[in-house]
């Protein structure tokens, strides 16, 4: 099943390849316009009010809860929508006012059982629960087991002690589609997920689920239900809702009680009475109701679109299937398998199994690459997936045999939740997930595959099949010679500094050292209307503009073919009309001031974009270096610029070289070797006698300066964009990555103690460079 994709095409989608849907389903144009439609069209009052514009808006909410009812095919009559900020608010709620009944009572304790393959926020839920001194139990899949004694058991006793069950309609880390029978198998006791007496409850996480699949309420009676809109949607975000069962919604507890929700209450003494409402009840404060009203245009633009979730579920389903028929059928010369995906199902069902796929990509030996680095692959061909473990930590556990004491090794070693460090003792830490959502097409599908093929396998006389059967493809291995050790000194060829992050490199022959390295080393960058810092990786035309440093005249030059040059002073703006922000880069705070209209016109101009240009304020103490220095005694105090990760970043031409025989052999035109330097836009060029010995060592001295080795730089997508024109080539990045054994690192980042004395030091072309040599595994990091 496919539709006709112009109905919902996107003008900032064109070229891009999105795969995940079920992080985020995308907005369609049409949405967003009858959504504007209505806000000019209509004024919307506080609902909470009297006023005309306020009672349009709370009969506006009202038919939208209708809606809402109507798509999940139920009545007001038996379920209530609470509106909330989105699926985890909606789980904290259920966690607070649940009926628990606590351990040391006279009378049966409650329990919170969950199923392991759960969402964060579901696990999450035990904290609440432990404070309210009710036990949590995580349940296996296969643990949930079929017991008329149980059921016997608890009938006998006539016990009424409330009980909760949380599981996920569909793992959002496999697709995998629990049986929605289970709701009235555990409620009526005929599964038991535990051997205690008691009433059970059902919560259904379907936040997942209903992004494309149909959702029966009037067949499936869970009593709670928390969804986010913007995973059917796209847009808006930040809203969910709670649905609830109205049997037991005046069960539900609540001691916080905001504006709207008390229909009466003495400020001078303990007395609230509530509204009748359970929804207005449980809404604190006003409602999103601009966004709720986004939500009526929701509905009508997917009908319209789609046909309904039915259709949804089909389609979403065939491209998942077909996807995961052809990839797990891709293998190597020698028959091993060029991915492992895990799931739980063989994608015949869509009853069963859900438009997701998560799989690792493995080499020939059978050997698990990366997840950051398929991550850097697919963005060079503009293909948006989705890495880590998707905070499922149980599912992903499960599915790539990480054992609790793996956790807490791999927290030890650095690695937490949403980090890139994707492998530790060559054992994965996550994995790569793709997902489908009512807008993707068979297309889509193609571009993903296309690229899994070209960058796994020999492409010259494949296709991608139509059909489940595949041909085993074949691969090239091509191994990378390695240089002899001369006897010749090291010393530095090339200094470049970069004033303007991810701008034109400054080459000089000799140049200051300050105590965030390199006098002026990247102070300044490039943001957007919204503050946030733009790179080459969303312009590669910043690597057209040259900015300069002129020492004597105290000014930085910028230049750029078609435009006039436009200066900046190099004295720090400090007066009172300077606009003092803050940004981050790299996930530090950084505190900045806006350089002025007339820079900001100057880039907006050039770049065709609303932009401005931001310095570097001189209070740094919010951008010190936080990893492990690895002797620098100073560490804390160590200051940085814009950059990324480090102060300085080197790279040895011999190890240029190696890579430039490397490329060459699978490029028609000839590489220069200066265009490969300036790609890896590094600060200090050296010429050792070996390639790649520079990963060997742990410190280095250049004349007086002392630098500390701090770990490779893991390459990204900038070493594909050409200095000198801007076009893109992924054959580096690829490259790269095929001749360093899967991994991208190329160049190494140096840290040095901040300077003592008044006058800085000067590092200059030509000065001897004296390594001393420790083998260590370094940290990956970026640097635009």
């Amino acid at each position: 099943i496919s539709y006709p994709r112009k109905f919902w095409e996107i003008a900032f989608l064109c070229g891009i390849t999105y795969l995940d849907h079920a992080g985020s389903a995308l907005f369609p144009e049409s949405l967003l316009k009858a959504f504007t439609d209505d806000l000019r069209n209509n004024v919307y009052g506080n609902p909470h009010s009297q006023s005309i514009s306020s009672k349009l808006t709370y009969d506006t909410i009202e038919h939208v809860r209708y809606r809402i009812l109507q798509h999940f095919h139920t009545t007001a009559e038996d379920y209530t929508i609470i509106f909330t900020s989105g699926c985890t608010a909606a789980l904290k709620l259920v966690a607070e006012a649940f009926p628990w009944i606590p351990e040391g009572t006279e009378q049966t304790s409650s329990r919170f059982c969950y199923l392991t393959d759960s969402h964060t926020s579901v696990v999450g839920m035990r904290g609440i629960t432990a404070s309210m001194n009710v036990l949590s139990v995580p349940i296996k899949p296969k643990e949930i087991l079929l017991s008329e004694e149980n059921r016997l058991l608890a009938e006998e006793q006539n016990c009424t002690t409330p009980h909760l069950f949380s599981y996920p309609a569909q793992s959002n880390f496999s697709g995998t589609k629990y049986p929605l029978s289970w709701i009235q198998d555990i409620k009526s006791g005929k599964l038991c997920p535990m051997k205690i007496p008691g009433k059970w409850f059902v919560l259904l996480d379907a936040a997942s689920y209903v992004s494309s699949s149909p959702l029966d309420l009037g067949v499936h009676h869970a009593d709670f239900i928390p969804i986010s809109f913007y995973k059917i949607f796209g847009f808006p975000t930040g809203l969910g809702a709670l649905l609830v069962n109205n049997r037991i919604a005046p069960l539900l507890r609540k001691t916080y009680f905001g504006g709207g929700t008390a229909a009466a209450y003495l400020a001078g003494e303990d007395f609230y009475f509530p509204k009748k409402s359970i929804a207005e009840r449980f809404e604190d404060g006003t409602v999103s109701f601009l966004d709720i009203i986004a939500l009526k245009h929701g509905f009508d633009v997917l009908e319209k679109l789609t046909g309904g979730m039915e259709k949804i579920k089909q389609h979403t389903f065939a491209l998942a299937h077909y996807t995961y028929t052809v990839l797990s059928t891709l293998k190597y010369a020698n028959g091993a398998p060029v991915v492992r995906i895990y799931s739980d199902t063989d994608f015949s069902n869509p009853d069963v199994q859900g438009p997701i796929i998560n799989f690792n990509v493995l080499d020939e030996n059978g050997e698990v690459i990366g997840f950051s680095q398929v991550d850097k692959m697919a963005s060079l061909y503009n293909i948006h997936v989705r890495t880590g473990c998707f905070c499922n930590t149980g599912a992903c556990q499960l599915h790539l045999g990480i054992s609790n004491e793996d956790i807490q090794r791999n927290i030890q070693a650095g690695h937490v939740c949403g980090d890139d460090i994707d492998l530790v003792d060559g054992r994965p830490t996550g994995s790569v997930r793709i997902s489908f959502g009512y807008m993707s097409s068979f297309e889509d599908a193609q571009t993903f595959l296309k690229f899994i093929i070209a960058t796994r396998l020999s492409t010259s006389d494949t296709e991608i099949p139509f059909q489940s059967s595949v041909t085993k493809l074949t691969t090239e291995s091509t191994a990378v010679p390695t240089c002899r050790r001369g006897g010749k000194p090291i010393t530095v060829t090339n200094i470049y500094l970069y004033p303007i992050k991810s701008c034109s490199a400054f080459e000089v022959t000799e140049w200051p050292v300050g105590n965030q390295g390199l006098l002026y080393d990247r102070n300044w960058m490039v943001v957007n209307q919204n503050g946030v810092c733009i790179t080459q990786k969303q312009e590669p035309r910043l690597c057209l503009v040259n900015p300069s440093i002129d020492l004597k005249k105290n000014i930085m030059v910028i230049q750029a073919e078609g435009m006039d040059p436009i200066s900046v002073s190099l004295e720090e703006n400090t007066g009172k009309e300077a606009v003092i922000c803050e940004s981050k880069v790299c996930s530090h705070r950084v505190k900045t001031y806006d350089c002025g209209e007339g820079i900001a016109g100057w880039f907006s101009l050039f770049l065709g974009r609303p932009c401005r240009l931001i310095r570097q304020s001189s209070d740094m103490k919010n951008r010190s270096h936080q990893k492990n220095t690895k002797g620098l005694s100073s560490a804390t105090n160590i200051s940085l610029s814009l950059v990324n990760e480090a102060q300085y970043l080197l790279v040895n031409v011999a190890s240029i070289l190696q890579l430039k025989e490397y490329v060459s052999a699978r490029l028609e035109e000839p590489l220069e070797i200066e265009e490969l330097i300036r790609r890896f836009r590094a600060n200090i060029v050296i010429s050792a006698p070996e390639s790649f010995e520079e990963e060997e060592w742990a410190e280095i001295s250049i004349g007086a300066l002392r630098f500390q080795v701090m770990g490779p730089c893991s390459r990204c997508q900038i070493i594909c964009i050409d200095q000198q024109s801007g076009e893109r080539n992924k054959e580096f990045l690829q490259s790269l990555s095929a001749s360093r054994g899967r991994k991208t690192n190329f160049g190494i980042y140096l840290m040095n103690q901040p300077l003592h004395s008044s006058f800085p030091d000067i590092l200059s072309v030509g000065s001897q460079v004296l390594p001393k040599q420790c083998g260590w595994e370094g940290n990956s990091g970026r640097m635009a």
